[in-house]
C-alpha cells in the first residue's frame, strides 16, 4: 500500500489492463475508500494535498491517481486528433472513450482489492465518475461531482473566453507551461477567492516534469466529446449524487451543472457563490463538508438495504 510516509504520499504505478496508472493515498488507511479522479489534463497532484487530508481526518482513505494519458500513468502512442472530431465529438481518430477511462478507475479497485468506493470527480474526473455511475453501479458507493455537466451541448459550451483556453498553442518547455497555467486560471478560476498563484505554478512545474503530454490532453477531450448527451444514461445511476458547481464558473457553466442534478435520481445540487472552475482554499472546508454529506447518504442506503 502507498500510505504517507514521513508526511508525504509514496506514488505506486499499478497495472490496469492495458495500461499502468501512478496512484498514491492519505488518510485513514482503514476508512471507507474514496477514489479521486481528476480532469482534463490534470494529475494527481492538482488534488491539493491539504484539501485530501481533510477528507482523510474525517475517517476516508483517499486514493488520487493519474488518468491515462496523464502524468506517471501510461501516454499512448500516436498523434493527437484533429481539432474538428476532437471539438465536435466525431468519432475519426478516436482512441479511447470514457467508458475505457472508467474502466481505468474500476481496474483500480481491483487491483486494490476494493469491492467498490466513493467516487469524487472533478470535470473530466466528473464525467469519468458519472459513466462509472451507471456503467458499474456496483463499484461506486457515492458521487461527489466537482463542476462537471452531462454532456448536454446547450448547456455545456463554453464562455467564449474559456473556449480559448482549450485551444491555446501547447506550451514547449517548463516555464511555457508555468505561465499558461497562471494564464488559464486567471480565466477561468474564482473570481470571487484569491488565487494562490505561488502555488499554481509550483504545482505547473511539478506536472511538467510527472510528464505533461499535449496529445495526451487532445485524446482526452475528444473522449469528452464524443461522450454527448449522457442524460438518459445517468437515469440509471442508483448511488447517492451531490453536484457542487460554482455560480462564476467560464468553462463548465452553472447551467451544466443544474442539467446534471436534474439528470440523476435524487441527485442533490449545491452551487457555491463566487466559485470559478477551480477549488480555491477558502472554499474547502465547504466543499468537503459537501462530499462527507453526501457520502454518509451512501452509508443510510446501504444499512435500509440490509435491514430490508
Amino acid at each position: 500500500m502507498a500510505h504517507p510516509e514521513n508526511g508525504r504520499p509514496t506514488e505506486q504505478l499499478t497495472r490496469v489492463g492495458d495500461v499502468e496508472l501512478a496512484w498514491d493515498e492519505l488518510g485513514d488507511p482503514s476508512g471507507e475508500p474514496m477514489l479521486m479522479v481528476m480532469g482534463l489534463g490534470a494529475q494527481l497532484i492538482n488534488w491539493p494535498e491539504p484539501f485530501c487530508e481533510m477528507l482523510g481526518e474525517r475517517g476516508y482513505r483517499v486514493i488520487r491517481f493519474d488518468n491515462r494519458d496523464a502524468g506517471r500513468s501510461t501516454k499512448l502512442d500516436g498523434p493527437p486528433p484533429k481539432t474538428i472530431p476532437m471539438l465536435f465529438g466525431l468519432r475519426r481518430g478516436l482512441a479511447y472513450t470514457l467508458e475505457d477511462m472508467a474502466d481505468d478507475a474500476v481496474g483500480l479497485l481491483d487491483a486494490l482489492e476494493l469491492d467498490s468506493a466513493h467516487f469524487v470527480g472533478a470535470s473530466m474526473g466528473g464525467m469519468i465518475s458519472q459513466v462509472a455511475g451507471y456503467h458499474r453501479p456496483e463499484r461506486v458507493r457515492s458521487l461527489g461531482l466537482i463542476m462537471t455537466g452531462s454532456g448536454k451541448r446547450t448547456a455545456s459550451f463554453p464562455r467564449l473566453r474559456a473556449l480559448g483556453t482549450l485551444l491555446a498553442k501547447p506550451a514547449r518547455s517548463r516555464e511555457q507551461f508555468t505561465e499558461l497555467v497562471l494564464k488559464t486560471f486567471r480565466v477561468i478560476g474564482s473570481p470571487d477567492h484569491e488565487t494562490d498563484e505561488e502555488w499554481l505554478r509550483e504545482n505547473a512545474a511539478a506536472i511538467w516534469d510527472r510528464g505533461h503530454s499535449p496529445a495526451g490532453v487532445a485524446r482526452q477531450l475528444h473522449a469528452c466529446t464524443v461522450s454527448g448527451d449522457r442524460g438518459k444514461r445517468l437515469r440509471a445511476v442508483t448511488a447517492p449524487a451531490v453536484v457542487i458547481h460554482g455560480s462564476r464558473d467560464p468553462l463548465i457553466r452553472p447551467a451544466a451543472g443544474k442539467a446534471l442534478a436534474k439528470a440523476i435520481p435524487g441527485a442533490e445540487l449545491h452551487l457555491v457563490p463566487g466559485m470559478g472552475h477551480d477549488l480555491p482554499p477558502a472554499l474547502w472546508p465547504e466543499i468537503v463538508d459537501t462530499i462527507v454529506a453526501n457520502a454518509h447518504r451512501a452509508v443510510h442506503t446501504h444499512a435500509a438495504a440490509a435491514a430490508a
